[in-house]
């Protein structure tokens, strides 16, 4: 298993280098900032599905909710540059609620994150595939299973180390950023030199799902936002990920979230702006669409754009727009794979995730989040279909839930800096950082309820009940250490010394491990020494008896008689009789075993010394002693393994 992971992860970095794996803002945007980025591929085509169910009457409104969505995201991105400055230890959501609304909004936070980072890979990843299916459909009905290859393949990519995962993405990034703004800027050309593009379906019709009056109108508006919204998936990475910056830490994470807010606030606006004048009409239900030739396929947003801004579905600019389009979509979930391990090896260090979630890996990276991650979001993606539409559903409830909780926390952490003595000038921007927060607090819940009231009937239930159910388990966890940790304090006058040391020595044969256990265990000097067999064929016991005493071995052997050819209850029950009758003293069980060198030689042997010593770790009072003798395989493994460190140790320090 060595040889093959080396390939794929690469040889191991030594802590000391952990500074080598720090981002520059050039490499940093394609790390943190590939959802936001990527969203503005599928915001647009969201709102105007949405507005769709009321027919063509609703399409005014896609302008106006556009607008709103770009003023939210200019409130999010100013409200978590402030984050960056004020937590330069990173933890987002999480962090800034622990310091300043308390363990439970802390927990709320990250649970609403964690969902969200699941999803985000899911989303992201069927999404591209639908992109790449929609130019090979050949690829439709194994859509599941290259969603779940992508995932593999983004899993390995960021176990090589977040360095090398955003070398690795920034080409798909910035070639994105590129094709679209050159989308963009030959479209807005077309339209001031009077031929404005004109998309394949502008002369399509759309039938209502629904009267769109009054408050049904308003209903569906609302919807419209909420999925517009989607373009705001991903803001709070950036501020997850401050540790991961080249100094200064915090004033680069605060550059590239102000980048990343200016490139995507044009593409977003751009798009919808081309969407517009070139009169896209798409459907939830393609059926929906009236006055289409026999056999139409319908495309996405981004597709008709880009064919009706370069001149059709066969010119190299589309192509170079769904190329890349479907790249970014895929590479969108790495903003979670980052995101993701982070959070979790906080929580893991505080005590409410495993303690495994806190340890580097090979690579320095969090290794255990990275592959729970990409399990989970597998498991969605095989569930849901790797379908986007049903998936998306569940979106964007996480990310305003922390959000909120994360500019609140902020307007208390800038309230009770006031509060202190301080210097006008320094008052004044804390007033300026407190307002700007408190504005970013309001913005989102607002939303936060429409999403909630807009989306729960659609699939969003799901996301309302796991994250309770996730802060539950958290709060268990943590019990569970607490629990632990008041057992192993250390008591007043420290552990007192066993009366006596009952120990025996388990022997199934006569041979060389037999003999190094019991020399270990008299070097040991028991109180009594025992060594103990469990006859399951009655020749074989007498045969080993004979060989005892025919070596004269100076340790007397106890043969358990097992009538039913069971060797682990005799054992047992020989132990539990020797603590009955001598509860404060201690019984030390010496386990002779040897070690193979492949897996599969291990299938071969018997496993009694592994089932031996499962169940008598849950004995009281009791030790168990494991004195291993290593065969030929695994010396010969255990050398090639020395020799492969020592040829990669130099190289290493250097």
């Amino acid at each position: 298993m060595e040889l093959p992971k080396r390939f794929l992860v690469g040889r191991p970095l030594r802590s000391e280098r952990l500074g080598d794996t720090l981002l520059p803002k050039t490499l940093a945007l394609p790390v943190f900032c590939s959802d936001p980025l990527s969203s503005n591929a599928y915001a647009t085509e969201e709102i105007l599905l949405m507005l769709s169910l009321g027919g063509l009457t609703l399409l005014h409104l896609t302008p106006w909710i556009a607008a709103v969505v770009v003023a939210l995201l200019i409130v999010v991105v100013a409200s978590y540059r402030q984050t960056c400055y004020a937590y330069p230890n990173g933890g987002g959501a999480y962090a800034v609620s622990r310091a300043n609304l308390g363990r439970n909004a802390s927990l709320v936070a990250a649970s609403a994150l964690l969902v969200d980072y699941v999803l985000t890979v899911a989303v992201s990843v069927a999404a591209g595939v639908q992109n790449i299916v929609s130019a090979v459909p050949v690829l439709g009905p194994h859509a599941v299973l290259v969603s779940i290859v992508m995932i593999a393949l983004l899993a390995v990519v960021n176990l090589r180390g977040v360095k090398e995962s955003g070398t690795a993405f920034a080409i798909p990034t910035y070639g994105f950023i590129a094709v679209v703004l050159t989308m963009i800027v030959v479209g807005l050309v077309k339209i001031l030199t009077g031929d404005a593009p004109r998309a394949e379906s502008a002369p399509y019709g759309i039938t209502q799902a629904s009267h769109a009056t009054g408050l049904v109108a308003v209903l569906i508006g609302m919807r419209a936002f909420a999925s517009g919204c989607t373009a705001l998936t991903g803001v709070e990475a950036v501020s997850n990920g401050v540790p991961n910056f080249r100094p200064p830490k915090s004033k680069n994470a605060a550059g590239t979230l102000a980048i990343m807010g200016s490139i995507t606030v044009a593409m977003f606006a751009g798009i919808t702006a081309l969407a517009i004048v070139s009169h896209v009409h798409v459907a939830d239900d393609p059926a929906r669409l009236t006055g289409t030739p026999e056999g139409y396929e319908q495309r996405t947003v981004i597709a008709q754009v880009a064919g009706s801004v370069f001149g059709g579905y066969h010119s190299i600019g589309f192509f170079a727009v769904q190329a890349f389009t479907a790249a970014i979509l895929i590479l969108a979930a790495n903003t979670a794979f980052n995101g993701f391990p982070i959070l979790a090896s906080l929580l893991g260090h505080d005590g409410f995730l495993p303690r495994q979630f806190s340890r580097r890996g090979d690579r320095l990276v969090f290794s255990n989040g990275i592959v729970i991650l990409s399990a989970l979001a597998g498991l969605l993606i095989w569930v849901f279909d790797a379908s986007t539409t049903r998936l998306i559903q569940l979106y964007i409830i996480g990310v305003f839930v922390s959000f909120t909780l994360s500019q609140a926390g902020m307007v208390v952490h800038w309230t009770r800096l006031l509060h202190g003595d301080v210097l006008s000038p320094v008052r004044a921007h804390l007033s300026r950082s407190r307002a700007i927060n408190a504005l970013g607090a309001v913005f989102t819940a607002v939303v936060l309820v429409v999403v909630l009231i807009t989306k729960f009937t659609h699939g969003a239930w799901i996301v309302v009940l796991a994250m309770p159910g996730l802060f539950l388990l958290m709060k268990g966890i943590r019990r569970h250490y607490d629990k632990v940790e008041v057992e192993l304090r250390p008591r007043p006058g420290g552990t007192t010394l066993p009366p006596r040391v009952f120990a025996i020595v388990l022997v199934s044969k006569l041979h060389t491990p037999t003999l190094r256990a019991l020399a270990y265990a008299r070097a040991t000097r028991p109180t009594t020494l025992t060594a103990v067999t469990v006859s399951t064929d009655i020749d074989a016991s007498d045969a080993l008896l004979q060989e005892w005493s025919e070596r004269d071995i100076p340790v007397p052997l106890k043969v358990l008689h097992s009538p039913y050819r069971d060797v682990t209850g005799p054992v047992l029950d020989y132990v539990k009789n020797i603590r009955r009758t001598s509860p404060r003293d201690l019984v030390a069980v010496f386990i002779p075993e040897y070690v193979v060198g492949h897996w599969w030689e291990a299938l071969l042997h018997n496993q009694s010394a592994l089932r031996l010593k499962a169940r008598l770790l849950f004995q009281p009072g009791v030790m168990v002693i494991n004195v291993p003798w290593q065969l030929g395989s695994a010396e010969v493994l255990e050398s090639r393994r020395v020799d492969t460190e020592a040829e990669h140790a130099p190289a290493e320090r250097v």
